[in-house]
């Protein structure tokens, strides 16, 4: 069974709760914290609200019924499709986006070896 990290963030009263592989969620606090010093930046129309990473932990236990785990590659995917979309002229979009992309990438590889492991 892989260790897994949790990343806690906070969008104005509401928390998301993101399940990370171990090895990953201090890039995921990271890059959040880069998203969140650059966002403002931005100069499009259509930039998206971002949470604010604001706790990681080992272990985590729901105790509310509207609160849910959502896996790293789900958010990292629906956090890539929303940067994807700004249509940026003047900052360069495209360093933010490649940071992303990268953890992207390294959490597909990660689940798609999980799954291997599993089979």
């Amino acid at each position: 069974m892989p260790r897994m990290r949790y990343v806690i963030m906070q969008q104005d009263q509401e928390l998301l709760f993101v399940e990370m592989p171990e090895e990953y969620a201090y890039q995921l606090s990271a890059l959040n914290l880069r998203l969140n010093k650059e966002i403002d930046k931005l100069t499009a129309e259509n930039v998206p609200g971002l949470p604010l990473a604001v706790a990681e932990c080992d272990n985590l236990e729901l105790l509310r019924e509207e609160h849910h785990l959502e896996s790293g590659l789900a958010y990292i995917n629906r956090l890539e499709r929303a940067f994807a979309s700004i249509q940026e002229k003047e900052y360069p979009l495209i360093s933010l986006l490649t940071e992303i992309r990268a953890l992207q990438a390294q959490l597909e590889q990660w689940y798609e070896e999980e799954e291997e492991r599993v089979q």
